[in-house]
């Protein structure tokens, strides 16, 4: 019986045991959970199995184990990419990229303590931005918030992960009020600096205003509708599903972002359009 909340081939159902029987066999790792698609419920056939591996602090598991683990599935003639403890940086901080006979499989390291912090501080409506993290948009610590509630536990023997996802069972109000607040700002001080720059003719600086505004625009609607900002990748396609939003938002959003011409009146007719878009969304909040 597949206790997994969605349809996978036995060969993929395989291989997800195989890698929690492996993973929960290193000493100091403390859970092992499934995120991604797949723990959203958003899974692609082609998607990859991303792997969250934890462990706190004080007691961080041995590299070199996880290497033998990423080695034992990979179908690659190259060895697989496995890094120590926050070589990506401090928010997606370590793991493994591996190729196997199934598939991509991802595994990211979180540190427990860390997590911790982090929900106990967006509680009190306090969140961090890492801008150089990783593309597009960089990292939100949110994240984390995301990924705990959604992940699908597949190994948790200490009741880490369950006492984790009970402190995000609700969204905080406190951090709700923040968010809406900083990307409201934040969108209008963009959009005044785009005007000028559409007015110049100046593509490069008018196109990444854009961008950023559209950014902004994803957060306030997920504070909006109490939904934790899992990530760049998706959250457009899921502000579809959204209770509150302005009228066919992604469609909006979608044809701003990919013509915004190369002359100034083109320019500024798109940060015109956008403008629209952003009255709509801070109309939705009640100001």
């Amino acid at each position: 019986m597949n206790p997994l909340p969605f349809e996978s081939p036995r060969a993929k159902f395989d291989l997800m045991n195989e890698i929690v029987a492996k993973l929960t066999r290193v000493r100091n790792v403390v859970a092992v959970v499934l995120g991604g698609s797949h723990a959203r419920g958003t899974v692609k056939a082609t998607s990859d199995l991303d792997f969250g591996v934890y462990y706190t602090e004080g007691s961080p598991f041995d590299i070199a184990k996880i290497r033998e683990v990423a080695e034992g599935i990979s179908s690659s003639g190259d060895p697989p990419t496995v890094t120590g403890f926050y070589e990506w940086g401090p928010w997606v901080n370590g793991g493994a990229w591996i190729v196997t006979a199934q598939g991509k499989v991802d595994f990211l390291y979180r540190n427990i303590p860390q997590i911790e912090r982090t929900i106990a501080r967006a509680s009190a409506g306090s969140y961090e931005h890492n801008y150089y993290q990783q593309p597009t948009f960089g990292f939100s610590s949110i994240v984390y918030l995301a990924e705990t509630q959604c992940c699908i536990t597949l190994a948790d023997p200490s009741g880490a992960i369950a006492r984790l996802k009970t402190a995000v069972e609700c969204y905080p109000e406190e951090l709700r009020r923040k968010v809406i607040a900083d990307s409201l700002w934040s969108a209008e001080f963009t959009l005044m600096h785009a005007q000028g720059f559409a007015e110049q003719g100046d593509v490069l600086n008018s196109a990444g205003c854009v961008a950023r505004v559209c950014y902004f625009l994803l957060h306030t609607l997920f504070a909006l509708n109490r939904i934790y900002y899992f990530g760049d990748k998706g959250a457009l396609e899921a502000v579809e599903m959204f209770d509150r939003k302005p009228a066919d938002f992604a469609w909006r959003i979608r044809r701003i972002v990919s013509e915004p011409g190369d002359k100034p009146i083109n320019l500024i007719a798109t940060i015109g359009l956008l403008r629209a878009v952003w009255l709509e969304t801070r109309d939705l909040t009640g100001n």
